[in-house]
């Protein structure tokens, strides 16, 4: 019995190492570890556009958003605007706001962040313009507007004047830091009015941005405002007169990339596109024209 027994023992054993010395077949659904490989990092996202930052006058504001719309969708760019008075804007950088891009509705305003502007102007020594980046970018014109109907009846500016003089009218018009208040303020010296007895006899009224003087004319809250013929445009309203250059002066809308921007290249791209004839279109459309 112990011979038989030993040899079953023996065939076990050797069965039992033959098994051992096999490896298992991988199945259909399996993979051998040295072909494992991971999905591309490709897929997880396409590289992150670049955010520029455009502080803007606020005339400009409908002109820019179609702009936008357009240079998005052909180049890695995300756009974010600040549109405001320019010189809120002007503040709002002096005291350190980020900004790639600066487009003034003055040149006032970009004289003083201009290092190499008159002394007279830049009083402060602010140097954030960028060496060689300045642009007359475009031009615009001072328009005379009114409600719907134009119930005061005002035809032209020199009939406001005369209308303001015996106060008859009540006129809205930008403040005296805002580039649209600084024009109105020449055309009232134009025909010798004084602006602070106007105010103080309630004839005239102030907003802090052209915006603002448009929406107090098209709620017909005041008889007349002085704006760009950009903003008259693009609200709707009817301007009964232009101010001549002898009025107010050229209206000159500068750029410059900003010293202390975070993507001056890529604000100087969108810069470019501006000067060009795609964009220029889109200005000329609701009333800007190139710089003569």
């Amino acid at each position: 019995m112990k011979k038989p027994l030993a040899m079953l023992l023996a065939l076990a054993m050797v069965f039992a190492l033959a098994a051992c010395g096999q490896s298992a077949a991988p199945t259909a659904t399996e993979t051998p570890a040295a072909e494992a490989t991971e999905a591309p990092a490709a897929e997880e996202s396409a590289e992150e556009p670049e955010e520029i930052i455009v502080f803007a006058a606020a005339s400009m504001t409908e002109t820019l958003n179609q702009i936008k719309e357009i240079y998005e969708k052909d180049h890695n760019i995300t756009i974010t605007y600040n549109f405001d008075s320019s010189g809120t804007l002007k503040t709002q950088i002096q005291e350190g706001a980020d900004c790639d891009l600066f487009i003034s509705a003055g040149q006032k305003q970009m004289n003083q962040l201009d290092i190499t502007a008159d002394k007279e102007i830049n009083t402060d020594g602010l140097d954030f313009v960028a060496d060689g980046t300045r642009i007359n970018l475009l031009e615009n014109k001072v328009v005379l507007v009114v409600p719907e109907g134009n119930p005061a009846g005002i035809e032209s500016f020199d009939d406001l004047a005369a209308k303001l003089a015996d106060g008859s009218v009540f006129m809205a018009m930008g403040n005296s830091d805002v580039p649209v208040g600084q024009y109105t303020q020449k055309i009232l010296a134009y025909y010798n009015l004084d602006e602070e007895a106007l105010a103080n006899a309630g004839a005239i009224t102030y907003g802090t941005n052209v915006k603002e003087v448009t929406t107090q004319v098209s709620e017909g809250s005041i008889d007349c405002g002085v704006v760009y013929c950009t903003d008259a445009f693009s609200a709707g309203l009817t301007a009964i007169d232009s101010a001549t250059k002898d009025m107010c002066g050229q209206v000159i809308y500068p750029a410059a990339v900003l010293k202390t921007a975070q993507h001056a290249e890529a604000a100087q791209a969108f810069l470019y596109y501006l000067t060009g004839d795609e964009a220029m279109v889109i200005f000329e459309s609701v009333g800007f024209s190139p710089v003569a």
